[in-house]
């Protein structure tokens, strides 16, 4: 079983997987963020950073993705705060020219040998909501984050995800509170069991 958790930064990935993976007995896959050394200095100089911070990412990801090729190492299944194609949807925004078109190609070469999810659970809010909780969780990096940007970002997603192949939930993740609330919590494991065949689907009359 992978279960991948996407959207906009802030909209609360990590807080899914983290209770996904407890409730499911399966092991996180957290993406390496804060130790990208080139991501603090990108939100100051974007052209300049661009590039490193796309590599850095692309590379990363791939490394930790890679081994689910071979299910033996993952044989409890696994849920990670991301996808893969979220590199490519965050280097189509910030490259251009010949940057874009050797990070296009270092992707294509690697994107085939990472397998898709069983299951994409695909998080959007509105902006506000967005903005409240990169401030609660207080990244330095992220404190002069610009609206503009991640309204972009989050037109960047709805696009990818308009003609995304394989199976997709989308969740309003304004609308619940899974943090903290069991209802909600129960509400959103039960969702993802029943996508994923692990309970029986209900029925009609």
């Amino acid at each position: 079983m992978y279960v991948a958790i996407e959207g906009v930064i802030g909209v609360g990935k990590t807080t899914l997987t983290h209770l996904l993976a407890e409730r499911l007995g399966v092991q996180p896959l957290l993406e390496v963020v804060e130790e990208n050394p080139f991501l603090p200095l990108f939100y100051q100089d974007p052209v300049r950073y661009a590039f490193k911070v796309q590599v850095f990412f692309l590379l990363s990801r791939y490394k930790q993705l890679l081994p689910l090729a071979q299910p033996e190492l993952f044989s409890r299944g696994v849920v990670a705060d991301y996808l893969f194609d979220k590199d490519a949807i965050f280097a189509a925004m910030n490259l251009s020219g010949d940057e874009w078109a050797l990070y296009s190609d270092l992707y294509e070469h690697l994107s085939p040998r990472i397998p898709a999810p069983d299951l994409t659970i695909y998080l959007r809010a509105p902006l506000g909501v967005i903005l409240e909780r990169i401030r609660q969780r207080g990244r330095s990096f992220e404190a002069g984050m610009d609206p503009a940007y991640l309204e972009r970002l989050g037109a960047a997603y709805e696009h990818h995800f308009t003609t995304y192949p394989h199976p997709l939930w989308v969740v309003e993740a304004d609308q619940l509170d899974y943090a903290n609330n069991p209802t909600d919590q129960d509400w959103v494991v039960s969702q993802v069991q029943q996508r994923l065949g692990l309970v029986a689907q209900p029925t009609g009359d």
